[in-house]
């Protein structure tokens, strides 16, 4: 499977596997994490993306005991994983509410949490989580530069930023913000035409989606558009998932679809998206039917 280049030395698989629901499964035990991982290994798909909060402040760690149970392991994926998310629960059950921290004591102490908590001494590519309205550019930018210039993260990005929020931060910076990670599938279209594809192809950043299946309701679908899946997947013969992730790497935008899963058996499929090339006309059924009407 191809990969994308972010920097001279960091380049991702084109489909990602998302751990954010990792701490949901039964059984958290290293051999069944490090099973997970092998599945994702054996389709090219080497890219496993994290945040500090996911499974309440535990899937790092759930990780970091599958990483310190295989040796060598750790040096055959890349590690994505994100900050400034403080919510009232686990190692921040005293917050008073939640809220976004990107200050830099704030970054700083996420990254040495994470990295103690997943047993590496780097962290490929480190994505503030959600834009803070209360960012002091100039702290969260210096603090990033610090921790590439430092050598524990490798890249820097954000999550769910609008332009704007990326051109605030990128000007506060010397490394350069190398991707966005936003919601984008055929249940969530705005950015194909709300400026925020466009800008990330102007500035050629690689753009991560997430929920790429519209949190399953992709697969549930019994309208027009549930039609048109079932329709393209006989035509390739795959499942819906394959025709809905095909749908967003057919797009110039390199984009990469993260895609959670906690069934060995649909790990095991998700590079199925692979095999599914997607002509214009295809595309663009998918989409009006997501749209429920004709492009204008």
């Amino acid at each position: 499977m191809n990969r994308v280049t972010l920097t001279d030395d960091l380049s991702l698989s084109r489909l990602v596997y998302g751990m954010w629901r990792i701490g949901d499964d039964p059984d958290t035990s290293p051999a069944h994490v490090q099973a997970k991982v092998e599945a994702c290994l054996a389709q090219d798909i080497t890219t496993m993306d994290q945040a500090d909060i996911y499974g309440g402040y535990t899937a790092e760690a759930i990780l970091g005991d599958a990483l310190r149970a295989a040796p060598g392991l750790r040096d055959r994926i890349e590690i994505v994983t994100k900050c400034d998310i403080v919510a009232p629960m686990g190692k921040y059950s005293g917050a008073a509410c939640k809220h976004y921290d990107t200050s830099g004591d704030h970054i700083r102490a996420s990254v040495e949490n994470s990295l103690r908590d997943m047993g590496t001494d780097r962290i490929d590519l480190l994505l503030i989580h959600r834009p803070d309205p209360l960012m002091n550019a100039d702290e969260t930018g210096a603090a990033l530069d610090d921790l590439v210039a430092s050598g524990k993260v490798r890249a820097v990005g954000v999550s769910n930023f609008r332009p704007w929020d990326v051109e605030l931060l990128q000007g506060a910076m010397q490394a350069p913000l190398v991707t966005n990670q936003i919601e984008i599938s055929l249940a969530a279209t705005a950015p194909f035409t709300n400026g925020d594809l466009a800008f990330h192809q102007r500035r050629r950043d690689v753009v991560m989606g997430w929920s790429p299946l519209g949190g399953g309701r992709l697969m549930t679908d019994q309208g027009p558009l549930g039609q048109a899946l079932d329709a393209m997947a006989q035509v390739f013969d795959v499942d819906r998932s394959a025709i809905a992730v095909a749908f967003l790497l057919r797009h110039p935008a390199r984009i990469l679809p993260v895609l959670g899963t906690n069934s060995l058996a649909r790990i095991a499929r998700i590079a199925d998206a692979g095999q599914v090339d997607l002509s214009r006309v295809q595309w663009f059924q998918l989409y009006q039917a997501a749209l429920g009407q004709e492009v204008p």
